[in-house]
C-alpha cells in the first residue's frame, strides 16, 4: 500500500471514530428506552401503526401519531384496515376502529408519561409511515 493510500485511510478511519462518537453522544438514552418500552408492550405491538418517541425536550416527549389536524383519521384507517376502505364513517365497524385508535394512542400516552422525566406528549405525525404505504399526503 502506498503513503498516499495509507494516510488516506488513516484519515478516513478517523472521520468515521468522530462521527461515531458524536452520534453516540447526542443519542438520548430516555428516548431508546421509551421505544422499548413501547415496542415491548403487547397491545401497542398488536397495533399497525408503533407509536415511537422522537425526542424529548423539556420534559415533554415528542411521540408520533397517525392522526393530526392535517390528516383526517379516516385516511389512517382506510390505510391501516384496508378492509374498512368502502365503510362509511358511521358504520359499526368504523366507529370500533376509532375507539381503538383513540384507546391505543391513550395508553401509549400513559406509558410514555409515567416516565420520571415526562411531564407531557406532544403527538407529531408519522408522515414517513404514510409515505412507506404509498399514501402522499397535503402539504
Amino acid at each position: 500500500m502506498d503513503r498516499f493510500t495509507r494516510r488516506y485511510l488513516v484519515l478516513l478511519g478517523a472521520l468515521l471514530a468522530v462521527a461515531l462518537i458524536i452520534w453516540v453522544a447526542s443519542r438520548d438514552g430516555r428516548v431508546a428506552e421509551l421505544n422499548a418500552l413501547l415496542t415491548a408492550d403487547d397491545e401497542l405491538a398488536a397495533y399497525p401503526f408503533q407509536f415511537s418517541v422522537r425526542e424529548i425536550n423539556n420534559g415533554v416527549a415528542f411521540v408520533t401519531s397517525p392522526r393530526s389536524a392535517q390528516v383526517p383519521v379516516m385516511q389512517f384507517l382506510h390505510t391501516a384496515f384496508p378492509a374498512l376502505r368502502d365503510k362509511d364513517v358511521q358504520h359499526p365497524e368504523m366507529m370500533a376502529a376509532q375507539d381503538r385508535l383513540v384507546a391505543v394512542q391513550s395508553h401509549a400516552a400513559e406509558l410514555v408519561q409515567a416516565h420520571p422525566e415526562v411531564n407531557a406528549v406532544r403527538w407529531v405525525l408519522d408522515e414517513r409511515w404514510f409515505a412507506e404505504r404509498g399514501v402522499m399526503l397535503a402539504p
